[in-house]
């Protein structure tokens, strides 16, 4: 199924089940944990092609007594929710940059040429390799990936983004960061067939790398991702953002607002989304579409157990 936007690629990390349409030219993916019935995005596919398989989605969950439960969907869709008489919470704010204006020209992008310009003095530079070609270097990127992920304590998450393994990466191009002959620091691309959108999913680098190596591998990725024809460049998610604290609010819109606002020790909501905001991105907001009241707490919990990393999890994409 041709896809303009790169969260389709999902299904090829392989622990999702796959509900397709009757021709096969339009599909759902989902994980199943708990009573929570999962789907990842919207439905990919034209807009009566995921009506329909929206409803034979709700149908089956009915079948087995289930919560149908929609993360991470796009504004354009939830009439298909509404419809279903789901609830609709805001998560947050996903960052797209226009990869057609994107330049390090003007005085507003000063502090992406100095971070540059620190990494290239240091000795780095990045080579952009196709998809199959890091097998020959797999010892240098699983190297790469256990120290990252031992620096930080944490596991490998899954779900809403890929895990490191041989048969995964293979799957894309990686963006690689050497410093002389050593590399320090990689990601993963994932790149769609109509040159819609481009996006980096695995983020990987080496304790003693040069500050602001990843944002120096952005900057490469975005250029690469202009000379190559592409639209966008989706930055990911920005969580809690844009969330309002109204006094009339739903309790979790005000409750997200205030995490946002003041919840740094626990998580950077605010410097992840100013960060992005250096690199001048259109934001669009996500959604959680699901059953209310009192099933939202055990939704969210399935939700965090499918990726990995309890309730934070949800978040830290």
């Amino acid at each position: 199924v041709a896809h303009p936007q790169v969260l389709a690629t999902l299904a090829l990390l392989g622990d999702k089940s796959l509900l397709f349409n009757d021709t096969r030219t339009a599909f759902l993916m989902y994980a199943v944990r708990g009573r929570s019935w999962v789907a990842m995005g919207d439905p990919v596919g034209n807009d009566q092609e995921v009506l329909e398989l929206t409803w034979r989605f709700r149908e089956l969950v009915d079948q087995h007594g289930g919560w149908p439960v929609f993360y991470e969907v796009s504004r354009h869709r939830l009439p298909l929710y509404l419809e279903q008489g789901l609830t609709l919470l805001k998560l947050g704010e996903e960052a797209r940059v226009p990869l057609p204006s994107f330049t390090l020209e003007g005085g507003s992008r000063a502090s992406l040429r100095r971070w540059r310009n620190a990494v290239e003095r240091a000795g780095c530079s990045v080579q952009i390799l196709p998809a199959g070609a890091s097998d020959v270097l797999l010892p240098d990127l699983e190297r790469i990936s256990n120290e990252w992920l031992t620096a930080r304590n944490t596991r490998e998450k899954r779900f809403s983004l890929g895990s490191f393994s041989p048969e995964y990466l293979r799957h894309f191009p990686v963006a690689l960061v050497r410093q002389g002959d050593r590399p320090v620091a990689f990601a993963t691309l994932w790149t769609t067939s109509t040159r819609a959108e481009l996006m980096v999913d695995l983020m990987r680098y080496v304790s003693d790398a040069p500050p602001n190596v990843m944002t120096y591998l952005f900057i490469h990725i975005m250029l690469w991702g202009r000379e190559q024809g592409y639209q966008w460049f989706n930055f990911g998610m920005a969580p809690l953002a844009g969330l309002q604290p109204r006094a009339l609010a739903p309790l979790w819109t005000r409750l997200g607002a205030f995490v946002f606002r003041h919840g740094e020790d626990f998580y950077n909501f605010r410097g992840l989304r100013e960060y992005k905001d250096r690199f001048d991105p259109v934001w669009e907001p996500r959604y959680l579409a699901s059953p209310g009241s009192l099933a939202l707490p055990f939704i969210l919990t399935d939700i965090a157990s499918l990726i990995g990393g309890g309730l934070k999890g949800v978040f830290a994409k």
